[in-house]
């Protein structure tokens, strides 16, 4: 383990990007994913370590022209506590709803799980299907800048983001979905709140009766990063969630995902769970 020379608590997103800007810094907002891993050598302390949570700019949850921005230090209890997350982007509020224990829920921030980028990350599934993006901000010429990256793209590899030492995730940015659009989040573990998940899903349509539009899926745990499943969205796009539909979205939806086996689940296992559990989720969208 590096030794920390250096402990650093800045006061605005200024200055944080500055401190990044002179390199070798370790970031802490929550602390719940660095620890562990720096515990367990998996993580090494920068030279700097700089503590983000006085940083205003970081943080609330609100909504302007149909865009919703949720702050890179907000916890996930705040997220499960917001009204405007419960009623527009329920999806992401139900995964907040299984993630972890209430103590990890009020120090986790949704920044930390977007950078910690594992491939069974619990927001990371809902945050695809709601079609997030994230905003980064630096100072490479001496000046605040932000620039914006899909999620679908932001993940590069197991723990590896395009965010560049240089960079701050400031936000999380989510487009408000339309009117009718309803999801549901899904995540299979020995103990569904406390585990990491042998696979989950997210699922989201705009219902036009029975018919399913805009349709949105996402996987974690099957794959080197949490993936969007556009084969299977293509196969429900404005047709209705019968048997056929069902099981020919389930057939696409393997063809698109990559699981590994670990401690959690074999292969063969993850790819039933997939099979099973996507056409139960999608068949109770259909009916929300």
């Amino acid at each position: 383990m590096h030794a920390i020379e250096r402990y650093v608590r800045p006061g605005s997103l200024e200055e944080a990007a500055e401190i990044l800007r002179a390199g070798n810094v370790t970031v802490l907002a929550g602390g719940t994913d660095l620890m562990p891993q720096t515990h367990a050598g998996r993580v090494k302390f920068q030279s700097v370590l700089m503590n983000v949570r006085r940083v205003p700019e970081l943080r609330g949850i609100e909504e302007h022209g149909g865009v919703v921005r949720i702050g890179a230090l907000v916890t996930i209890t705040e997220l499960r506590e917001s009204a405007l997350v419960r009623e527009r982007l329920n999806v992401l509020w139900q995964a907040c709803d299984h993630f972890a224990s209430d103590q990890i829920r009020n120090a986790a921030t949704l920044g930390g799980n977007v950078c910690n980028a594992s491939p069974a990350g619990d927001t990371l599934v809902p945050l695809l299907a709601l079609e997030a993006r994230t905003v980064l901000a630096s100072k490479p010429n001496g000046s605040l800048e932000t620039r914006r990256i899909p999620l679908d793209k932001f993940f590069s590899g197991p723990g590896r983001t395009l965010k560049k030492p240089s960079e701050l995730l400031a936000a999380i940015e989510v487009p408000l979905p339309p009117q009718g659009f309803v999801g549901e989040f899904y995540k299979h573990g020995t103990r569904p709140g406390l585990d990491i998940s042998a696979i989950s899903i997210a699922v989201g349509a705009q219902l036009k009766g029975k018919v399913l539009n805009e349709v949105r899926i996402a996987f974690g745990a099957v794959a080197p990063t949490p993936i969007r499943a556009p084969r299977a969205e293509a196969v429900l796009e404005g047709r209705e969630a019968d048997a056929a539909t069902l099981e020919a979205a389930a057939q696409a939806a393997l063809g698109e995902i990559h699981p590994i086996s670990d401690v959690r689940a074999s292969d063969w296992y993850r790819r039933e769970l997939v099979r099973n559990m996507l056409k139960r989720v999608i068949s109770h969208v259909g009916q929300l």
